[in-house]
């Protein structure tokens, strides 16, 4: 059936709104502040058969947009071979190698009937705190195999025909050190679905079932037209890039991530032949968290386009296999968030050859997952797991963003307030890194430095980043951004890591400290176009040194500066 315009609108507004509001639901009632405080987690609602993404919260991750698609492929095959499913199942599972991401993300997917037939699934992912394995928090740097990683659960009925399945939940909470954090997410992540399908149900009452069809798959079709009109507006042609990760882990050795962008008319070609083979090392990703990471980077690109699976039609994704990018159970994958951020740097670095008003300079490139964890003075576990921000990269209109989050996200960074109200340790330091910007018409943002004192009697830290030997890059000209550096103390003196962004086990005692300082965005544009008087601004503000600016602009700031009374 047709639809006209408005309805549509009205329709696509009321379905965004449904997501929205599960997304709300989750983060208010979440214990672990992963989720409550920096939003890492998504809901959406998916094709009935296909699994496809209809509509995603606007406050969840972007990365979740494909991936989430895959975790409710996943549901509608399981449940086609087991041929159980009723109206009231819920699945709930958070293999990688099944749903994409990592296994820290649990996924739950509700299909949603009407009138005794599935209408489409709604789905929830979260980070949660702690899923067992060797590491507290789950970045382990040295994993070889998922098992080390976390404790890996496949889909399976979490409610069955309204009926909460116990025994599943007393293997969830076993296998995590912290059930108390996990029980609360759990119950929240099933609160956003029960919301969702109170939503869905007073919007098929009010508009039926066949309109509110209707819309979905015009919604689709209207995502793949306007994805094909920016395409088509971009010159023909085929660019390539590469880029490295510092390591896997295991092997100190950089691994390749290389990319050929095509566009011929109204569609567009990734190719990633050339990226490295599977890795020992938890860098891996699955081939469905690759396709999701295209899309997020097309949307930097085309930022018009909508979260929805029709934008995807026109553009083809090759992906080698067996790859880096198209990993094998049980190979691990804990650090899937690294190798899609140096996707997205590949796919900007090509973008940008072609069409540079269109895209920004790479963004610092690296969640800097880095936990602390130990035992209370009353026997307690704790578990302190967080990512930490960064430069964004220059652009076309502006300077990056000082200290933002990760380009693959929506999240926030943690407030220090709350980190230190939670866990026993102190912030010692929170600041802008000096220097650390990529130079350019418009420099990128600057990183920051973080510094960590322990409070408790004892801890162990682990770190799992990237950028620590490749920095990120400039484009159209600009320069590239200061590297990743952490260190950690043992006694009187700082140490670094063997494998620059990566450690496990590094023991702290009551007192000692870890530092992290994480890279700038890229510039854009050549820095001889910026202007002297912004160069001069940077200076005054501490965000440059003066011999810095010298080395990369020259010295007409100075005498702007001069006049300016700085």
């Amino acid at each position: 059936m047709s639809i006209d315009p408005i309805t549509l609108a009205v329709l696509a507004g009321r379905l965004e709104q449904i997501a929205d509001e599960m997304d709300a639901t989750l983060f208010r009632s979440a214990f672990n502040p992963i989720i409550a405080e920096a939003h890492d987690a998504s809901h959406g609602i998916y094709h009935a058969t296909t699994g496809e993404t209809m509509v995603q919260g606007k406050s969840g991750l972007p990365i979740f947009v494909g991936v989430m698609a895959v975790a409710a492929r996943a549901v509608i095959d399981k449940a086609a071979r087991d041929g159980d499913l009723v109206e009231g199942d819920v699945y709930v599972f958070n293999d990688a190698h099944i749903g994409g991401t990592h296994l820290s993300d649990m996924r739950l997917v509700r299909p949603y009937f009407h009138d005794g037939a599935v209408f489409c699934h709604l789905a929830s992912v979260g980070h949660w705190h702690d899923v067992g394995g060797a590491v507290p928090g789950n970045y382990n740097p040295r994993a070889t195999e998922v098992f080390q990683e976390a404790f890996v659960l496949p889909p399976v009925k979490l409610v069955r025909a309204g009926v909460l399945q116990t025994d599943i939940v007393d293997i969830v909470m076993r296998n995590t050190r912290l059930p108390q954090s996990a029980k609360g997410d759990l119950a929240a992540q099933m609160n956003a679905l029960d919301l969702g399908v109170k939503r869905m149900d007073a919007l098929l009452a009010e508009y039926g079932a066949d309109t509110v069809r209707a819309a979905l798959d015009a919604l689709g079709d209207r995502a793949e037209a306007l994805a094909r009109a920016e395409i088509a507006a971009l010159p023909d042609g085929r660019w390539e890039a590469e880029d490295f990760l510092d390591n896997d882990g295991i092997d100190d050795v950089p691994l390749p991530i290389r990319v050929a962008l095509e566009i011929s008319g109204d569609r567009l070609s990734l190719d990633f032949t050339g990226t490295a083979g599977p890795a020992k090392g938890p860098v891996n990703i699955s081939k469905g968290t690759a396709i999701a990471c295209v899309y997020v980077a097309i949307k930097h690109v085309f930022p018009a386009l909508p979260a929805n699976a029709g934008v995807m039609r026109p553009i083809d994704v090759v992906v080698p296999e067996p790859s880096l990018l198209a990993a094998q159970f049980p190979a691990p994958t804990g650090g899937y968030t690294e190798t899609i951020l140096r996707m997205i740097d590949v796919i900007f670095s090509a973008a940008a050859q072609a069409a540079p008003e269109r895209v920004v300079a790479n963004a610092y490139g690296t969640i800097n997952a880095l936990s602390i964890a130990g035992t209370r003075g009353d026997g307690r576990r704790w578990v302190m797991f967080s990512f930490y921000g960064g430069g964004h990269g220059g652009s076309p209109e502006s300077d990056g963003l000082n200290h933002g989050n990760a380009p693959i996200s929506t999240a926030t960074i943690p407030p220090v307030e709350i980190l230190e109200a939670a866990y026993p340790i102190a912030f010692r330091q929170w600041a802008l890194r000096p220097d650390s910007a990529g130079a350019g018409a418009h420099r990128g943002g600057l990183g920051a430095v973080y510094e960590i004192e322990l409070l408790e009697e004892s801890a162990e830290a682990f770190l799992f980043g990237e950028r620590g030997r490749f920095a990120p890059k400039g484009v159209a000209g600009g320069g590239d951004a200061a590297l990743n550096a952490f260190a950690y103390q043992q006694g009187n003196a700082m140490e670094t890591p063997a494998l620059a962004s990566k450690a496990l086990g590094i023991r702290l005692a009551r007192g000692e400290r870890v530092r992290l300082e994480t890279p700038g965005g890229g510039g854009w544009g050549d820095p001889a176009r910026r202007d002297p008087s912004d160069v001069a601004r940077d200076v005054a503000l501490g965000y440059q040194s003066a011999a810095e600016a010298d080395a990369a602009y020259g010295t007409a700031w100075r005498a702007t500066a001069v006049e300016g009374g700085r």
